[in-house]
């Protein structure tokens, strides 16, 4: 897969099968657009384009809105995105300026005259050009004109729901991780690098890796104990993570992401680390005393291992 940073890299081809969005989470729905531009190329004998953009629109035009945080960093979506087979990735910078591009210029000036694009395959609800004025409808009456194809993915479901972007945010929000990597079609992670903490963990018999998640439009789900599998140097293991903010011993303001890494004795300050989300154990509780959370922990840790184990059980 080739990757450009701006329009401008990309030289327009003979028969681009493309698609557009951002593409946040590269869910099923994501894949099942991204698999279909593959098939109409190898049918046709065409190199398959997508067209993204970063930041994210709503970060650029909603700049005081802190709400949205985002299920995947462009890191994450490069790396996601390499998986699939696709040919070229345009990472488009979003800007004011560019905001203000009409559905017409769009559509000739970007999609036909930088891209050449010959099929374009779109999802059900995409919105695009100045104040999302441009809608599906649109591109199917401005195809012909300009001398492409326009084909419609409709939205994929599970158990009668739309799998969308915010209803896997909305999961996350919720602790509801498992339903979030049904919806994503893998697990949902966190990376972040491990830093000092207070070593309460320590002296309750579970140490603890607190880690610093790198992005802040990363979202994070709710507080709350976690199965989750660690990558840490190339090396996977088995973690039972806790994020919230510490009511038993001294809570904190801001939300802390603590992992024990099971069978794991190594200095690891500084090193990066990534968090697979697997299921969710419980949410935070204030405990009255030490001893009561000592014990809680241990029961968590039993638990976590019975979860990993029968989730590695059904995946083998």
């Amino acid at each position: 897969m080739k990757v450009y940073h701006n329009l401008n890299e990309f030289k327009p081809l003979k028969q681009a099968i493309s698609t557009v969005g951002t593409f946040d989470g590269v869910h099923i729905g994501h894949q099942k657009i991204l698999k279909r531009i593959s098939e109409l190329a190898r049918k046709e004998g065409g190199e398959t384009v997508l067209l993204t953009f970063h930041p994210h629109p709503r970060l650029v035009l909603f700049p005081d809105d802190n709400d949205l945080k985002l299920i995947t960093t462009l890191e994450e979506r490069i790396e996601r995105l390499s998986k699939t087979g696709l040919d070229h990735l345009i990472i488009h910078p979003f800007t004011t300026e560019f905001s203000r591009t009409t559905a017409i210029e769009y559509v000739r000036d970007i999609l036909v005259e930088q891209i050449g694009v010959k099929k374009l395959v779109i999802g059900y609800d995409h919105h695009f050009g100045r104040n999302r004025e441009g809608s599906l409808e649109n591109l199917k009456e401005l195809a012909p004109t300009f001398g492409f194809n326009v084909e419609e993915i409709p939205a994929q479901e599970i158990k009668d729901v739309n799998v969308s972007s915010t209803k896997i945010r909305n999961a996350l929000n919720e602790g509801n991780v498992k339903k979030a990597n049904s919806f994503l079609g893998y697990h949902f992670q966190l990376s972040g690098t491990v830093v000092k903490g207070s070593e309460i963990g320590s002296s309750l018999g579970f140490p603890t890796a607190n880690i610093k998640v790198d992005n802040p439009n990363k979202i994070v789900p709710a507080p709350g104990v976690y199965a989750t599998q660690a990558l840490i140097n190339g090396q996977e293991c088995e973690s039972m993570t806790n994020l919230g903010f510490r009511p038993t011993v001294h809570e904190n303001s801001q939300l802390t992401v603590e992992a024990h890494l099971f069978n794991f004795d190594k200095d690891i300050y500084g090193e990066n680390i990534t968090l697979r989300f697997v299921d969710r154990i419980r949410e935070e509780v204030k405990f009255d005393n030490r001893e009561s959370l000592k014990t809680q922990i241990a029961k968590d840790a039993r638990t976590v291992q019975k979860v990993l184990a029968d989730w590695t059980n059904t995946h083998q």
